[in-house]
């Protein structure tokens, strides 16, 4: 593919609460064995983008491990690869990133040494498949300076946090209403990833630096929106963004559905993520599962329904664990009953616990107790 790609990884969303205490949001564990990330670049090296920037910031140092080696995805390669940027303290910035576009800018000459004519830039913390040559194909027929990829929400649903869009017949943007308060039924809204030429980003990078203006969207995107041509292309199939407890437990969820897990891990093409070195989930005697996701590492001893259940994770003797996601590394002491929460990772719960969430509404339970002590 003509293009390179660019991974915005680094925010810190204060909807996710404690989830994000210790981990980035694209490093968040999705469907039992994923992490969020690993949808933005499989997708990306599905489309044969064979060279990948990700820009990491907030609490990247889980996220960074689990890049540590580019062959998950295939981006092991002579020409191309992935390369992961930080914010670096040199003689003439000494600044973090002061947004999303001011991240891109901070490490201009990714794009500068790039030769392919084109740019993906993608968050990380979105759940989706797409063939990107698909999307570059419009951009290209519709002599496009910048495409979005655009989802269609239903119903009733929260648009304060995204970007609504309104397109004319030929799909071109008209308006570009950033986190509205209320809108219309089924709103067309950013995905947050986009297609544009590199050079022409380079320049508009370049122009709002000088301007100190250092958003993306706000200030590339929706200020040349009269100016520069931008079209929209709709995503049809599944996409969530995780930017909130409700949205991540949500989203977790959705992998529950047959027809969901299908479409990501059985329909080319595939989504890729870094193996660990485990046994198979073991189930004692008494144990008994119904509808849920249980990743390598696991014994389980209890009863679980309707639940994600991630690596390493002890379940007891005489557990109930129902409608909740349980992560990485977490021990349930016996007699332990957990409802509607998210149980955060390496967490120890004493036996004899009792943790009940609202239904919509998940619990997120910390608990730092000593397991071998007891």
């Amino acid at each position: 593919m003509r293009a390179i790609g660019i991974v915005l990884a680094g925010g810190n969303a204060s909807r996710m609460k404690e989830l994000t205490n210790k981990r980035a949001v694209a490093a968040m564990p999705i469907a039992g064995s994923y992490r969020a990330v690993d949808f933005a670049l499989s997708s990306l090296a599905n489309s044969r983008v064979q060279k990948v920037a990700v820009l990491t910031q907030y609490n990247s140092r889980s996220l960074n491990e689990h890049m540590s080696s580019s062959k998950w995805w295939d981006f092991g390669r002579k020409q191309g690869g992935l390369y992961v940027f930080t914010p670096t303290i040199t003689a003439d910035n000494s600044f973090w990133y002061r947004g999303t576009a001011d991240s891109i800018y901070q490490n201009i000459d990714f794009l500068r040494n790039s030769h392919e004519p084109y740019v993906v830039i993608t968050s990380g913390d979105i759940i989706y498949k797409l063939d990107f040559n698909k999307v570059l194909e419009e951009h290209i027929e519709n002599k496009a300076d910048i495409t979005i990829v655009c989802k269609r929400l239903g119903k009733h649903e929260d648009t304060s946090r995204y970007g609504i869009i309104t397109t004319a017949e030929d799909g071109r943007i008209t308006s570009f209403d950033e986190k509205p308060i209320g809108s219309e039924d089924e709103p067309l809204v950013s995905a947050g990833i986009y297609v544009i030429r590199r050079r022409q980003l380079i320049e508009m990078l370049e122009r709002a630096n000088e301007e100190e203006r250092y958003d993306l969207v706000r200030d590339i995107i929706i200020r040349f929106k009269d100016v520069k041509k931008i079209y929209a292309f709709e995503h049809k199939a599944y996409w969530r963004n995780i930017a909130s407890v409700n949205d991540y437990y949500d989203a977790n969820m959705d992998f529950l559905n047959h027809d969901i897990r299908d479409y990501f891990f059985r329909q080319y093409p595939d989504v890729y993520s870094k193996v660990d070195d485990l046994p198979p989930a073991k189930y004692n005697a008494g144990a008994e599962v119904r509808n849920s996701l249980i990743a390598s590492g696991t014994i389980v001893n209890g009863r679980i329904e309707n639940s994600v259940i991630f690596k390493q994770v002890y379940i007891g003797n005489n557990c109930t664990i129902r409608n909740s996601i349980i992560l990485n590394g977490v021990h349930i002491g016996d007699n332990t009953y957990i409802e509607n929460c998210i149980v955060e990772s390496k967490d120890t719960i004493k036996p004899g616990s009792n943790y009940t969430g609202q239904p919509g509404t998940p619990r997120i339970v910390l608990e730092r107790s000593d397991r071998y002590g007891m």
